[in-house]
């Protein structure tokens, strides 16, 4: 038998699973494994994906990551990642009732706006659970379902995150921890405990308080794998399952974000800026998230809903695969000769514009080429966290490194436009899968707390988390000036447009 202790993180993602195995004797992933998602999609908003295939992708990731073990039975523990704000749905049998509302389904803006009424206004809201209740979260999708499909409602028995769903497969217990429970809009992040009164707003009947999970701390099992999981995959009968957590929690574990004064920003389908606080951090205007965190702190955080979906997008318009799109994005001068995205092809969450689309501004004759619109479609993205920047500056968190991850997060030319736009300098970890690595670490925790001795999150991070020095990109002065005037026009921008974009 090895001596070595095997960690697997699972990261559920809306366009797939990536499973991984970390070994804390070579402190690196040594293994892993990727299985893709469809999705299901209309220009209404809909953004649906049946939970079967999570389940589907998972057991191929694994199986993959497995074949790269000599010997499985030195898995000690798995934590879980995953999209946050699915609403996955259980009759009593524990059977899936319809399709997952994903976080970026925004059929359910009108459920919002009603909720956030019947508690007392946008204000209330944020005193009561210490956020706004965004379009994505869980608790517009529960109240479109009671109005829209009464008859699914009335078989519903568990409301589960996409990420305890995976548990619950693992496992065969229906929990959650505060971290991804803060996404919902009906949990309080102040006193970590979930809010009657918004419960209230979406069902008076009282049927929903029976439909939530057990509520776990981010340290505790979410219980032991299933006699049928460790028959299927190999693995010792008796491996832990970590409480897990959403992928922007579980990201800011795999970049080492664990303690205050860390900034993590995610080049992914969406767009994240997030930090460690060792207190809830509310934002009055409601565009900061105050989440909690999946390692027992809490994860001021600012989203936006469109950043790679930009950069995808106009790939397959122009028919170019992504060293192509780089290339003529390079090309092009920092600010693409005057053409300005607002990439809201998904509608936007920060700012608050549900309703959006996407506008290119500032057309010509001759600006109007592949390489400006390339260029174009990565710094709008850009801006928009530059814009979620300024709500976390507006809370006094005040970046001195960035540490950026997602995919666009391996393009050198994006990291360069990110340095110069945020003005500070930025790099990659050397693990690019944050969130899987964020949830092999988080199952480390669980594992040494419950079966050796207490230790901490700091600890584990500064002995496995490493940057990639390669990647470390410091702002250009004449390029972070220019991009400073870009910002402000596309702020102007967006303020023009915000009466018709709504």
């Amino acid at each position: 038998m090895s001596a070595d202790q095997l960690f697997l993180g699972i990261d559920s993602g809306t366009q797939g699973t990536k499973a991984i195995v970390f070994s804390t004797t070579q402190k690196k992933v040594i293994s892993e494994g990727y299985a893709s998602h469809d999705l299901i999609e209309n220009d209404e908003g809909k953004k649906e994906q049946e939970p079967s295939w999570w389940i589907d992708a998972s057991t191929k990731a694994i199986t993959k990551a497995l074949e790269g073990v000599s010997f499985s039975k030195d898995v000690k523990a798995i934590g879980v990642s995953g999209q946050q704000h699915g609403m996955t749905t259980l009759d009593a049998e524990g059977h899936i009732i319809r399709p997952a509302k994903l976080w970026c389904d925004t059929e359910t803006v009108s459920q919002c706006e009603e909720i956030t009424q019947k508690v007392g206004g946008p204000e209330k809201v944020v005193d009561i659970i210490g956020n706004s209740i965004a379009a994505g979260f869980t608790a517009s999708k529960i109240l479109w379902m009671k109005q829209n499909e009464p008859e699914n409602y009335q078989r519903l028995a568990t409301v589960l995150l996409p990420h305890d769903y995976i548990n619950y497969w693992l496992t065969g217990e229906k929990k959650t921890e505060y971290g991804d429970a803060s996404g919902t809009g009906y949990f309080d992040v102040k006193n970590r405990t979930w809010a009657p009164s918004i419960l209230q707003a979406i069902d008076d009947s009282g049927k929903l308080n029976g439909c939530l999970p057990e509520l776990i701390e981010s340290q505790a099992p979410i219980g032991i794998i299933t006699p049928e999981i460790a028959n299927q995959f190999q693995l010792s009968p008796d491996v832990i399952v970590s409480s897990g957590g959403g992928d922007n929690m579980m990201g800011a574990i795999g970049t080492g974000n664990v303690v205050p004064g860390v900034v993590t920003t995610s080049l992914g389908t969406s767009g994240t800026i997030y930090s460690c606080a060792d207190q809830p951090i509310i934002d009055p205007k409601g565009e900061l998230a105050a989440f909690c965190s999946s390692s027992g702190h809490w994860l001021p955080l600012v989203c936006t809903m469109n950043v790679t979906v930009s950069t995808e997008l106009t790939r397959a318009l122009l028919g170019l695969g992504i060293e192509d799109l780089n290339q003529k994005a390079a090309s092009a001068p920092a600010g693409s000769e005057g053409l300005t995205l607002l990439p809201y092809f998904n509608g936007e969450r920060t700012p608050a514009l549900p309703h959006a689309k996407a506008v290119l501004y500032g057309i010509t004759g001759h600006n109007y080429t592949s390489e400006n619109l390339c260029r174009a479609a990565m710094e709008g993205a850009t801006l928009g966290l530059r814009y979620g920047l300024d709500v976390l500056c507006r809370q006094g968190i005040m970046p001195q490194e960035i540490r950026l991850v997602g995919g666009g997060a391996k393009s050198a030319l994006w990291r360069q436009v990110v340095a110069d736009t945020f003005d500070c300098t930025v790099v990659c970890p050397e693990s690019s899968e944050a969130g899987a690595m964020g949830a092999a670490l988080q199952a480390m925790w669980c594992y040494r707390n419950e079966k050796e001795t207490a230790t901490s999150f700091e600890g584990i991070t500064q002995e496995f988390v490493f940057m990639d020095e390669s990647t470390r990109t410091d702002p250009q002065k004449n390029s972070a000036d220019q991009y400073r005037e870009i910002y402000q026009h596309y702020l102007e921008l967006n303020e023009i447009m915000t009466p018709l974009l709504n």
